[in-house]
Parts: C-alpha cells; sequence; structure tokens
C-alpha cells in the first residue's frame, strides 16, 4: 500500500487542479497557475540543491531565459506557442550548459558566488541590450495562439496547458531521483569524494544535474512569459533566484513534494499579507523565519518524521 501511496497523492493532486480550473473564479486561476510556475521552477531547482547539495544563486537567469527566448521567438519568428516553449527551454538549456561549465569545477561557496556573478551578468546583458530585450521595459505583446487547434486566449483554457507541463515536470523529477542517475547525484551529496573513489565523474555529473535544473527554470519561465503576456528583466534579478531556495526549505529539501508545498505556502502567504499591509515583506519574512527554524526539515520533512514516529509507536504499542 505504501508503494502506491505517492502515485495516489499525485493523482489527487491532478484531480484537484481539474476541480479547480473547471469552477474556481480567475483570480483564483491565476493564483493557482503562479504556484505550479513557481512548482516547476523550484522542483527542477531542488535537483540540484536538495539532490547534488549545490546551492546556486544564478538560476533566475535560467528563467529569464526561458522567458525572453520565448518572447523573441513569439515576436520576430513564429508565433505558435509550443514552438515558442521549445525555443525558451532551448536556450535556457545552453545557457545552463555554458554557464554550468565553469561552475561545476567549483563546490561551496565558490559555486554559489560564481553562479550569483554569472546570473547578475546575464541580468546586465538584458538591462543594456534595449535593442534586443526592451531593456527595462522588458518585451510586450506575447499572446496565446491556438495550441494544436485548441485555442488558449482565455486563463481558463491557458490554466490546463500549465496542468499539464507542471504534471509532466512532477513526473520526470520523480523518474530522474529514483533512477540510477539520480542516486548517483545523492551519492555525491553524501560525500562527494567516495563517489570520485568509485570512478564516478563528479564534474559531468554535477553539469548534468545544473543543465536539467536549469531547462526546467526555462519551462517555468516561457510559461510564465505568455501567463503574464510580457518578460520583464527583473526575472534575472539574483533576487528571484532567491525564490526557490526558500520554496525548498519551507517544504523540505530533502523531500520530492516539498518544492510543491513549499510553493503554495510562498504564493498565499505573500497574497494574504499583502492584503493587510504595506509592509508585507517584513511580515513574510519573520513567518518564513518561523517556519524555517521551527520546522528543521521543512513542512513535508516534518510531517514524514512525524508519521514515522507516530507509526513507531503504533506498533509498539500494537505488539505489546
Amino acid at each position: 500500500m505504501g508503494r502506491y501511496l505517492p502515485y495516489m497523492a499525485f493523482g489527487l493532486l491532478i484531480v484537484l487542479l481539474v476541480c479547480i480550473g473547471l469552477f474556481a473564479d480567475r483570480f483564483v486561476l491565476y493564483l493557482t497557475m503562479r504556484v505550479m510556475l513557481l512548482s516547476i521552477f523550484a522542483l527542477g531547482y531542488n535537483l540540484l540543491l536538495g539532490r547534488t547539495g549545490l546551492l546556486s544563486f544564478g538560476h533566475a537567469a535560467f528563467y529569464a531565459a526561458g522567458s525572453y527566448g520565448m518572447a523573441l521567438f513569439y515576436l520576430h519568428i513564429n508565433p505558435d506557442p509550443l514552438l515558442g516553449i521549445l525555443a525558451g527551454v532551448g536556450l535556457a538549456v545552453v545557457a545552463s550548459l555554458v554557464i554550468g561549465f565553469f561552475c561545476v569545477r567549483h563546490t561551496e561557496i565558490y559555486f554559489a558566488m560564481l553562479t550569483l556573478a554569472f546570473g547578475m551578468m546575464v541580468f546586465s546583458l538584458i538591462w543594456n541590450l534595449r535593442d534586443i530585450t526592451g531593456g527595462d521595459d522588458g518585451l510586450v505583446g506575447i499572446g496565446r495562439n491556438p495550441l494544436l487547434g485548441f485555442s488558449i486566449a482565455k486563463d481558463s483554457q491557458y490554466y490546463f496547458l500549465v496542468v499539464f507541463f507542471f504534471a509532466l515536470t512532477v513526473w520526470i523529477i520523480h523518474r530522474i531521483r529514483s533512477s540510477p542517475f539520480g542516486l548517483v547525484l545523492a551519492g555525491i551529496s553524501e560525500n562527494h569524494q567516495r563517489a570520485s573513489f568509485a570512478g564516478i565523474s563528479i564534474k559531468s555529473y554535477r553539469l548534468a544535474a545544473f543543465v536539467i535544473s536549469g531547462a526546467f527554470a526555462g519551462l517555468a519561465g516561457s510559461l510564465g512569459a505568455m501567463l503574464e503576456s510580457n518578460s520583464d528583466p527583473f526575472s534575472a534579478h539574483w533576487t528571484h533566484s532567491a525564490e526557490p531556495v526558500l520554496v525548498s526549505l519551507i517544504g523540505g529539501l530533502h523531500t520530492f513534494s516539498g518544492p510543491i508545498v513549499g510553493s503554495v505556502l510562498f504564493v498565499v502567504l505573500r497574497e494574504i499579507i499583502e492584503r493587510f499591509t504595506q509592509n508585507w515583506m517584513l511580515w513574510l519574512g519573520i513567518i518564513l523565519l518561523v517556519i524555517i527554524m521551527g520546522f528543521r526539515g521543512g513542512a513535508m520533512g516534518s510531517a514524514e518524521q512525524y508519521l514515522a514516529r507516530w507509526g513507531r509507536k503504533f506498533r509498539e504499542e500494537s505488539a505489546s
């Protein structure tokens, strides 16, 4: 039974998302799409941080690469949304491959600072290449043309496209984490020297994890550009890179579902606090600190520990 529990939970989640798409109002649809896009971003990122043990402060660059890649393709080459998404993901893959080639040669704080430096370089390029990127104005006028004959112009229609890519991301990330490749990444995070002695190419595996996480960041950026109908230069800023870090910590760094739960908590809490005070960043920071420090394993990590203790106690009482 426990073996099939994750699949049952995933099925229930998809049913819930479909029900929201069928019956919720426009604001709830928009908020749920924001949660799913942040989840895609964070699931890919957590493959690098939670699974491989590499902290990146530059992943917003790949989100922006997906966003601007999609926008430039739509505005100048072909308005087909699927091709635009593929172009955005492709640009993010190329960017992450180039940047990752230099970054994975280092670890710990040096890796983090290198990703930060490259991320701010990308932000500076987007800001200054006004003729291409629109500078501080960004790129606007990104529409939603029919996809494979189906209209996605309305939010209620586009929502199901986001659900599809969210479900695809969850499935792919789960397969990667449970594959031999994912187990090697976990081994590198646990003890990279022992993995190296076993004949594993540490740099190659780290680069692969970096590129995969960059690809999902690009996917989130491409879908985000279509949702907002524009590409914003601040999507490449280092502060945007902090979001998947926070989300992973809130939900549970070493859990599969942590980034999804963290995304829900982050987006919903922010939306609620913004309605009551102008100092929402202060209060959001306080609440997030309480969650992170009070639940050391994140929301899902703490829940798993509690359920494990409850299960042991139940078995002991049953045995006695």
